[in-house]
């Protein structure tokens, strides 16, 4: 069992169930959706993005943030039979922020885009029990 499992199931506490959750989500009104999936040596992490074109994302990963950036444009066309009267589809910048363990490998981190979905492949690295040390007081 995961870290993010066995914590969020011990306790009910904000502080813990921090762990993949989004520090920042902006996206207009509206954020990318995600699913976030834990094995035992990896988080599987997809972001819909339709619409988004592949050189258009951008990832990266600085102190234990996870960070999805993107950007749709606006289709400039002539209207030649009519306007458009409703447009509901965002366009602009946007990004999505998510807090990851210390058991993430930063440096092993995949990424595939196909279909308007973002798949991005957390590995998992062992990590340390923190060591009780007793300190005597004199």
């Amino acid at each position: 069992m995961g870290n993010l499992t066995r914590f969020n199931r011990l306790f009910d506490d904000a502080f813990l169930n921090d762990f993949f959750m989004p520090t920042e989500r902006r996206m207009g009104n509206k954020f990318p959706a995600i699913d976030v999936h834990e094995t035992d040596n990896k988080y599987l992490v997809n972001v819909d993005l339709p619409g988004v074109k592949k050189e258009d994302i951008h990832v990266s990963i600085e102190n234990g943030i996870l960070t999805v950036k993107g950007e749709t444009k606006t289709e400039e066309k002539e209207e030649k039979d009519g306007k458009l009267i409703r447009q509901e589809r965002h366009t602009g910048s946007y990004m999505r922020q998510f807090t990851v363990g210390e058991d993430v490998a930063p440096d092993a981190i995949d990424a595939k885009f196909e279909n308007g979905v973002l798949s991005l492949e957390l590995k998992k690295v062992e990590t340390r029990e923190p060591k009780k040390l007793e300190i005597k007081v004199n």
